[in-house]
C-alpha cells in the first residue's frame, strides 16, 4: 500500500511552525549582516533591513531588527527588481542591486541587495536586505544638494553577480566615486552574505519539511495575516479627521497635512495639501512616506500581527506628485528621514480625533544624526617629510535619538528613537570609527514635556576631533524651531540646540567647517507631555527629581512639588537610601 504522509498536505500547526521558523532565518539573516558590515551605522545602530518573498515579490517575514523605513519600502523594492530583471533572467548564483531612491528605500546612501533562492534547480522565493552606507561620494550626507545628480552615484537595478561570478567593473566605479571605498565595497559583501546565509537557512527548512516550493506556507501566512489586520481595522469605529504639524524643514517651514479615513476594511491615508517639493535635499520619495505611514497605523492598530504583504495592504496611502512627501525624480532626497520620520505624528494627530487615548504625544521623530568629515589641519606637521604617515580623512555618522512621546498610560521613552527604532551608537564605537573626541554624552534634564504622563528625555552631546584635525560638521536636526507638541493637554518637549563651543548657532540642517580645537554642543529635542500636568502622581515627580530627570526648578513650579518633599529627594539622594 503507498505510503499516504507523501505529497501531504502540511497542517496548520506545521505551517505555524514554518512561518515562525521563517521569521527566525530572517533574524539569522539581519544579525549576520550587523556581524560582517564595515559600516558603523549597520554594526552598532542596527540600521538594516532583511526579509523573505515569494516568486511573487510578496513579503512574508521581516526581521525584527531593522528599521520600518527600510523593510516597508523594500516591501515595495522587489517588486521592481522582479520586474527590471525579468523572471526569464533569474537564474541560481545571481545577486541584484540598487540605490535608486524610487525603487529602493528613499535616498541613495541605501543600497538594497535581492538574492533568488532555488532548491534543486526550481526558484523558490528571494532573499532582500537594506543598510545605509556611510558615503556615496557627491556632496556627502547633507541637505545642501539642489538635485539627486548631486547626492553621490546611482545605481539602477542590475546584477552584483551573474550566477556567481561578481560584477568587478561595478565594484571599480563604486570605489572611484565614493571617500569610502573599502568600507562600502565590504558592506556591498556583507549585504549579499547575509542573503546567502537566509537561503541556506531557507533551504534547511525545505528540507526538513520536505517541500519543495513555499507557495503553501506563503498563502497560509498572507491569509491569515489579511484576516487578522481587517478584524482588527474592522472593531474601530469609522469616520474621517485631519492632522497636520508644521516642521523646520530647510530655509524655509514644511507642511505636512493628512486626511485619514477609517473604513469597515481599510484605512486611507492622503497627504493632499502637504509642502512642494524643497528645493535642498529634504524631500522624500512617496516609497518613504508610505513605509513611515504604514508603520505608524500597524503599531496603533495591529502591533501583534507579523509584517508581511498582507498585514500591510488594506493601509493605503497616497500623496499629490511634486509634494514633499511624493517627491519625484530628480528632487534632491538625501535627508528624506528628517522629514519622513515626523509622518508618524502626523497620522496620530488624525487618528486621535477618532479613536482617542490610543496613541501618544509627538516625540523628538527624525533621528537626531550628524555626520563629520575629518582630515589633518592644514598646520599639522608632516613626519620626516613623508606625507603618506599623516592620519587618514574620515568620515564617521553617528545616530542619536531624542526623546519619544508620553504615551496614554505611561511616560516616554528617554533618548529612543520612535519611529525609526534604530539603535543611539555608544561613544566608544563612534570615537573608534574616525579622530573624533565625544566629551559630553547624557540625559538632558527638564526636556521631557510636563504632563500626567512626562515625554521622554533628550541628549546633551559635545564632540570635537582629535588634536591636528579639522572637520566638516554636517547637521540633520529638527525640532529647533518647532518642538514636539503635548497631547490632551501635555507640554511641549525641549527643542533642539546647536552651537559652537564659542556660542556660534549653527542651523539645523546644514554644513560647517569647524577648525582645529572647536568642538559642536547639541541638546537633542525631549518629547512631549500627555494629558494634564495637575494630574501626575506627586511619587513619580519625586522618582524624576531622585533620577535627574527634572531640576528641583521643574518639581516646584511645573509639578507643584513642595520645598519639604523637594529637601527630602534631595537628602535622599545625597545619603543614597532613594529607591
Amino acid at each position: 500500500m503507498a505510503d499516504k504522509s507523501i505529497n501531504k498536505e502540511p497542517s496548520t500547526v506545521n505551517y505555524q511552525v514554518m512561518w515562525n521558523r521563517l521569521i527566525s532565518v530572517v533574524e539569522e539573516q539581519a544579525q549576520a549582516l550587523i556581524r560582517t558590515a564595515f559600516s558603523t551605522s549597520v554594526r552598532e545602530a542596527g540600521d538594516l533591513s532583511a526579509g523573505v518573498y515569494d516568486t511573487h515579490g510578496r513579503m512574508l517575514a521581516q526581521a525584527v531588527t531593522g528599521t520600518p523605513g527600510h523593510v516597508n519600502a523594500m516591501a515595495e523594492s522587489v517588486g521592481h527588481f522582479l520586474r527590471v530583471i525579468g523572471h526569464d533572467n533569474i537564474l541560481e548564483g545571481d545577486v541584484y542591486i540598487t540605490n535608486d531612491p524610487w525603487q529602493g528605500t528613499g535616498h541613495l546612501h541605501d543600497f538594497t541587495v535581492v538574492s533568488p533562492c532555488f532548491v534543486d534547480a526550481n526558484f523558490v522565493g528571494l532573499f532582500a536586505c537594506t543598510a545605509h552606507v556611510v558615503d556615496v561620494g557627491g556632496r556627502g550626507f547633507g541637505a545642501e544638494a539642489n538635485s539627486v545628480y548631486e547626492e553621490g552615484i546611482h545605481i539602477p537595478i542590475m546584477k552584483f553577480a551573474d550566477r556567481g561570478e561578481v560584477n568587478k567593473t561595478l565594484l571599480q566605479i563604486v570605489r572611484s566615486n565614493v571617500r569610502e571605498p573599502e568600507q562600502v565595497v565590504g558592506d556591498l559583501y556583507a549585504l549579499a552574505s547575509c542573503n546567502e546565509i537566509g537561503h541556506r537557512r531557507l533551504v534547511d527548512m525545505m528540507r526538513e519539511f520536505s517541500l519543495t516550493d513555499i507557495e503553501g506556507v506563503a498563502e497560509f501566512i498572507l491569509d491569515n495575516s489579511r484576516r487578522a489586520t481587517l478584524a482588527c481595522i474592522a472593531a474601530l469605529p469609522t469616520g474621517q479627521a485631519t492632522g497636520a504639524m508644521t516642521i523646520d524643514g530647510y530655509s524655509n517651514p514644511v507642511q505636512l497635512k493628512l486626511s485619514l479615513e477609517i473604513k469597515p476594511d481599510r484605512i486611507l491615508c492622503d497627504f493632499g495639501g502637504s509642502s512642494g517639493i524643497d528645493k535642498k535635499g529634504i524631500n522624500v520619495p512617496l516609497v518613504y512616506t508610505q513605509a513611515y505611514a504604514c508603520y505608524a497605523l500597524k503599531c496603533a492598530i495591529a502591533p501583534q500581527i507579523p509584517n508581511n504583504a498582507a498585514s500591510l495592504a488594506p493601509f493605503e496611502i497616497t500623496a499629490p506628485p511634486g509634494s514633499i512627501v511624493n517627491a519625484v525624480h530628480p528632487a534632491p532626497v538625501a535627508l528624506r528621514h528628517v522629514i519622513g520620520h515626523m509622518i508618524p505624528d502626523t497620522v496620530y494627530t488624525a487618528l486621535d480625533k477618532i479613536v482617542p487615548d490610543l496613541v501618544p504625544a509627538e516625540g523628538a521623530g527624525t533621528l537626531c544624526n550628524f555626520q563629520m568629515s575629518l582630515r589633518p589641519a592644514g598646520n599639522s606637521p608632516v613626519v620626516d617629510g613623508d606625507t603618506s604617515a599623516q592620519p587618514l580623512r574620515a568620515e564617521v555618522l553617528t545616530f542619536n535619538s531624542g526623546g519619544s512621546g508620553a504615551r496614554p498610560t505611561v511616560d516616554g521613552m528617554n533618548a529612543t528613537a520612535f519611529p525609526s527604532g534604530v539603535m543611539t551608537m555608544p561613544v566608544e564605537a563612534t570615537e573608534h570609527s574616525g579622530p573624533i573626541i565625544v566629551w559630553r554624552k547624557e540625559l538632558r534634564p527638564d526636556s521631557g514635556g510636563a504632563g500626567k504622563y512626562r515625554g521622554g528625555l533628550g541628549q546633551y552631546m559635545e564632540v570635537g576631533a582629535r588634536d591636528g584635525f579639522e572637520f566638516d560638521f554636517s547637521a540633520m536636526f529638527d525640532r529647533v524651531d518647532h518642538p514636539a507638541r503635548g497631547r490632551h493637554g501635555g507640554c511641549d518637549g525641549a527643542a533642539t540646540r546647536i552651537e559652537l563651543d564659542d556660542g556660534v548657532a549653527i542651523k539645523g540642517k546644514s554644513k560647517h567647517s569647524v577648525p582645529d580645537g572647536c568642538r559642536v554642543k547639541m541638546a537633542f529635542p525631549g518629547g512631549a507631555g500627555y494629558g494634564d500636568v495637575q494630574q501626575r502622581d506627586l511619587d513619580l515627580v519625586r522618582r524624576d527629581l531622585a533620577r535627574g530627570y527634572i531640576t528641583a526648578e521643574a518639581a516646584r513650579e511645573i509639578y507643584g512639588l513642595s520645598e519639604r518633599d523637594i529637601t527630602a529627594v534631595v537628602n535622599s539622594v545625597q545619603r543614597g537610601t532613594i529607591r
